[in-house]
């Protein structure tokens, strides 16, 4: 389901009233708690959280004239997804999550390589988002995207 926006603010109009809030909570925790550097955007019809070409020039491999994607946030048909791609590139990143989740959550984790599916609202870990949106800087996320494209 992809919705047709031209900004952030017009995205989160055009959401299902169900799924406002929660995708509105989940955009100020990342904000609340990126570290300084990463920009918001709307990037693949989502909300995007992006090392700008200001910092990183060469862009995203698939697209260079897209700034390279961190964590996006997205109404789908049949749940909230949020993408963090180093959880699908830093193996460290992705154990401390899986350990902390059931701290949080009582229902299962549904996970993809970086998308972490929740099918209800209410079963969203917000303060675990906010934490995991604190772990790593762009410098951070430039290095580990560069060392993961080298390595293929």
């Amino acid at each position: 389901m992809q919705i047709e926006a031209t900004t952030v603010d017009d995205y989160i109009s055009k959401l299902p009233e169900g799924r406002r809030e929660a995708i509105q909570k989940l955009r100020k925790l990342i904000r609340e708690n990126l570290p300084e550097g990463f920009e918001e955007t709307l990037s693949y019809g989502m909300i995007a959280y992006v090392v700008p070409h200001s910092l990183y020039p060469k862009g995203y491999h698939a697209d260079p004239k897209l700034a390279l994607p961190f964590i996006s946030i997205a109404s789908q048909k049949n749940h909230i997804a949020l993408y963090h791609m180093a959880l699908y590139t830093d193996p460290g990143l992705m154990e401390w999550f899986t350990k902390e989740y059931p701290a949080y959550m009582k229902t299962r984790l549904d996970m993809g390589k970086s998308c972490v599916r929740f099918k209800k609202a209410e079963n969203i870990p917000f303060e675990l988002i906010g934490e995991l949106s604190k772990k790593v800087s762009p410098q951070d996320w430039i290095k580990t995207y560069e060392k993961y494209r080298n390595s293929r």
